[in-house]
């Protein structure tokens, strides 16, 4: 039994500390994965996840390597891989496979047979015009879980038009980068532009719920013996992030247009701009708003607006009177004054406030590193590298990295040796024939 008088941090770290995960089982210890997918980091965060957890994956690449590999900023390389394919080649098996001839497809089709899920990024319906989609491959093997990834799925209207599966038409498909970014004048909203967003989103979240609903479908096929086909669409993915949209739509044929660091259902929720930074501000409740001008010495913007739907009517307004605010001090100084009004509960209110971080400063708060969440990795093949950690802390089961990623075909001789009995000569003889 814990000891009660143990503070509750030290027992939830003891419980989950990412440093003592090797010691403990994995979820997906018994799950074999073929991730077969080209040039679609949907397919590969699908296929990391999954690893984290402790399946083994076998990724296949085309004999000289996946395109995916040269995705990078600025094209900087790092002996011979991509920064972005680093991140996702992790605790993974590479082997390569030449899908376009008839040996390669039977390779495959034999390995398929080992495997409980198979990862793919086709056009639609070329796998199964090749012989090697979920239709032929479920009359072999019904406890096959198939995942499918395509920018606009496996059917409909517009599912066999030509279009790339990048995340920026990932991105454009899904309707929210519309929302997103600084609003115009006080001309009509074609004035104001949309930017992308930041990171690979759609293809990121359509990889999560990729690896969701592999896991349901296990679940599921434990207690059935049967497998399933999952239709995964990165747009899709993104939709379904984006809130109250459709609804507002659907119920008041309301657009929702770009606010910038505004929000249309609450204020203030929003970043002001610093002496040094910016900072996130958010007190929109009504007390709370109290409590926010009793901080900046504005007690009477308080009385003033003294409702949510006050607030947001004049919204542009008060976002001036707080950046104003702000500007006389840093984002810490900032951080302290809110934090002394609660501490020594000088009024009513709960204000919460945070530093806007640049990822170099993330990478420098220790809070972080003491959560495990940035792990140095020494790879025999690529050397130290930075990578970010599975975000799960877990007691039982807790998903980890191995290792970082391999080299083009590296496990072939173990991969093929192990599950369809090929020697070295053989392997030599396929490599000769360009089939590996």
């Amino acid at each position: 039994m814990s000891d009660p008088a143990v503070p509750w941090s030290e027992h939830a770290k003891a419980l989950t500390d990412p440093s003592g995960a090797s010691a403990k089982p994995e979820a997906l210890s018994d799950l074999r994965v073929l991730d077969c997918s080209q040039g679609n980091f949907a397919a590969l965060f699908c296929s990391s996840i999954l690893a984290e957890f402790g399946a083994e994956v076998i990724r296949l690449e085309p004999p000289d390597g996946d395109v995916a590999r040269l995705f990078s900023p600025r094209g900087i390389l790092h002996r011979g891989t991509g920064l972005p394919y680093l991140v996702e080649g992790r605790n993974k098996r590479h082997i390569t496979l030449n899908l376009g001839t008839a040996q390669g497809r039977d390779l495959f089709t034999r390995l398929a047979r080992h495997m409980d899920v198979i990862i793919e990024s086709a056009k639609p319906g070329e796998m199964d015009a090749r012989g090697i989609g979920y239709r032929q491959l479920t009359e072999i093997h019904p406890r096959l879980i198939y995942v499918a990834f395509s920018t606009r799925g496996q059917f409909g209207p517009r599912a066999s038009h030509p279009i790339p599966d990048y995340d920026i038409t990932g991105q454009a498909l899904s309707g929210v980068p519309y929302t997103t970014g600084e609003p115009g004048g006080e001309g009509p909203a074609e004035s104001s532009v949309p930017t992308r967003q930041g990171n690979w989103i759609a293809w990121y979240a359509g990889g999560g719920w990729g690896a969701f609903a592999v896991m349901a479908a296990s679940v599921w096929r434990w207690a059935s013996g049967r497998g399933q086909f999952i239709d995964c669409a990165p747009p899709e993915g993104e939709m379904r992030l984006a809130d109250y949209d459709v609804q507002w739509y659907h119920t008041s044929q309301r657009v929702r247009e770009r606010v910038g660091a505004l929000n249309i259902c609450v204020f203030p929720y929003t970043l002001v701009k610093t002496k040094d930074s910016y900072s996130f501000i958010a007190g929109f409740s009504d007390i709370n708003w109290k409590g926010l001008t009793n901080i900046i010495g504005h007690p009477d913007l308080g009385e003033r607006y003294a409702t949510t739907k006050d607030r947001i009517r004049n919204a542009k307004a008060l976002h001036a009177e707080l950046e104003k605010w702000a500007a006389n001090f840093t984002s810490q100084e900032i951080l302290e004054k809110v934090q002394d009004y609660m501490v020594h509960k000088r009024g009513p209110g709960t204000v919460a406030t945070a530093r806007l971080n640049r990822p170099v400063d993330t990478l420098q708060e220790s809070h972080w590193w003491e959560r495990g969440v940035f792990q140095r990795v020494e790879d025999p093949d690529y050397g130290e590298l930075l990578l970010q950690a599975p975000p799960w802390k877990m007691s039982r089961t807790p998903p980890r990295i191995k290792w970082a990623c391999r080299p083009v075909g590296a496990d072939n001789e173990d991969v093929y040796l192990r599950y369809l009995g090929l020697g070295k000569e053989r392997l030599r003889a396929l490599e000769a024939e360009e089939v590996l």
